[in-house]
C-alpha cells in the first residue's frame, strides 16, 4: 500500500477502498500483463477469465505504450518502467502489480498523485536469491567456471591455475540483513564463515540467535570482510552505496557480489578497484544500466543518450570482459519454485485489489 500514517492519508485510503469495492462491482476491470510468457498467460488467463486480459510479452514503458491504454490494471516485472509519462498515458489505471520484491521501476510518488496503487511480491525467494549469491561466491573463490571451461575448451585436466580458496574462516559482510540478506547469513555460518552485517535497522534479537554482528560503519565492515554481498533495496538512499570514497576500505584481495541492484553500486568504482588489484574479484547478477544492455539494439535505434549515462554502458562492457568477473543476467530469482510463488502472489494480490481488499502494498 502506498500509504503515509496521517490523517489525510487514512482518509484517502478508506475513500478509496469503497470506490475500488463499488468499482469492482459494477464494471468488469481491464487488466494487462506485460513481460508475460507463454506458461504464465495461460495460468493468469484461467484465473481471470471474467475480466478483459492483455497480454504483452514486452515490457510497459514509454516506448511500448499500446493503443489500448485504458487499463484498470497493469502487473509487469523489472524490465518495464512506470514513470510520470507512462502513468499520464494511463488514465484510468488504479493499480499495479509488479511482479518482483523490488519496486525502483515505478514511480510511488507520481503513483500517489494519481490514487494508484502499488503492490509487490514481498516473499517469494529470500533462500532463492541467498543461493545463487553462495553460488556466485563458490565460483569466484574455487574458479569453478574456469575449471569448466578449460575441459569444454581445451579438454586438459592441468589444475596448474585452478588454485582456489575455501568460505571456512573468512569473513563475510553481509549488507542489509532484510529477508535475503538473512539468509545468506544463515548459509554463511553453514559454512563455518565469519558473518558480520551492515543495516541501519538493526535485528539485533536475530544477530543474536544466529551468532553475527553488526558494525556501526559501512566502512568498518568494508575493511573487516574478505567478501562482501549486498542485499538491499535499490532508493535515493542507496545509490552508489558502494563509491569510490568507500571502495577503497574494502580489504585488499577481497571479493565483491551484487544480488540486489545494479546501481547500489558506482560502476567507475568498481572497474577501478578491479584494475588496481584491490579487489579480487566480483560477482554481479545486475548492473547499472543493465535495462539498456539488454535493449542495446533498441537503444541505438531509438535511444535516448540523454537518459543514460553513456560512460557506464560502457564501463558495463569493461566488466563482462574480465576474467575475475562472474555476470549473470539479473536471474538470481530464476528458481522454478520462485517462479511460480511469484506468478501465485501476483494472482492473489490482482484478485483482491478486485474484490476490493488490496493486499502487499507498498508502503512510500
Amino acid at each position: 500500500m502506498i500509504f503515509l500514517e496521517t490523517g489525510s492519508w487514512l482518509v484517502y485510503w478508506h475513500r478509496n477502498l469503497f470506490i475500488f469495492y463499488c468499482y469492482a462491482i459494477i464494471k468488469i476491470m481491464k487488466v494487462g500483463f506485460f513481460e508475460i510468457n507463454k506458461n504464465e498467460r495461460e495460468a493468469l488467463g484461467e484465473r481471470f477469465k471474467e475480466n478483459e486480459l492483455y497480454f504483452s510479452e514486452d515490457k510497459l514503458d514509454k516506448e511500448h505504450l499500446t493503443a489500448s491504454a485504458d487499463f484498470d490494471v497493469v502487473s509487469i516485472f523489472v524490465g518495464s518502467k512506470i514513470d510520470k509519462e507512462v502513468l499520464g498515458n494511463l488514465p484510468n489505471l488504479k493499480y499495479i502489480a509488479t511482479r518482483s520484491m523490488g519496486y525502483d521501476h515505478i514511480d510511488l510518488e507520481e503513483c500517489v498523485k494519481r490514487n494508484v496503487l502499488v503492490s509487490n511480491a514481498p516473499h517469494y525467494g529470500g533462500n532463492t536469491v541467498a543461493e545463487w549469491t553462495f553460488a556466485l561466491i563458490l565460483n569466484l573463490l574455487r574458479k569453478v567456471y574456469k575449471a569448466i571451461d578449460q575441459i569444454k575448451e581445451t579438454g586438459s585436466f592441468n589444475t596448474e591455475n585452478l588454485q582456489g580458496v575455501e568460505l571456512a574462516g573468512k569473513t563475510i559482510g553481509v549488507i542489509g540483513t532484510g529477508r535475503i540478506g538473512k539468509e545468506v547469513v544463515k548459509i554463511g555460518k553453514v559454512f563455518g564463515m565469519n558473518v558480520i552485517a551492515f543495516d541501519v535497522n538493526q535485528d539485533l534479537e536475530f544477530a543474536k540467535t544466529t551468532g553475527f554482528v553488526y558494525e556501526d560503519k559501512l566502512e568498518n565492515l568494508l575493511e573487516k570482510s574478505d567478501i562482501v554481498s549486498l542485499h538491499v533495496n535499490y532508493s535515493e538512499t542507496t545509490h552508489h552505496l558502494i563509491n569510490k570514497e568507500n571502495i577503497k576500505f574494502i580489504k585488499k584481495g577481497g571479493y565483491l557480489i551484487n544480488t540486489a541492484r545494479g546501481p547500489v553500486i558506482e560502476t567507475e568504482a568498481l572497474v577501478w578497484a578491479l584494475s588496481e588489484k584491490i579487489l579480487a574479484g566480483a560477482g554481479l547478477d545486475v548492473l547499472e544500466e543493465e535495462g539498456v544492455i539488454k535493449d542495446e539494439l533498441d537503444f541505438l535505434t531509438r535511444g535516448h543518450p540523454q537518459e543514460h549515462n553513456l560512460k557506464t554502458i560502457l564501463q558495463d562492457h569493461v566488466l563482462m570482459k574480465m576474467d575475475n568477473v562472474l555476470i549473470t543476467p539479473h536471474n538470481a530469482f530464476n528458481s522454478k519454485e520462485a517462479v511460480k510463488r511469484i506468478l501465485d502472489t501476483t494472482i492473489e494480490n490482482v484478485k483482491a485489489f478486485i474484490d476490493g481488499n488490496p493486499i502487499n502494498l507498498i508502503k512510500l
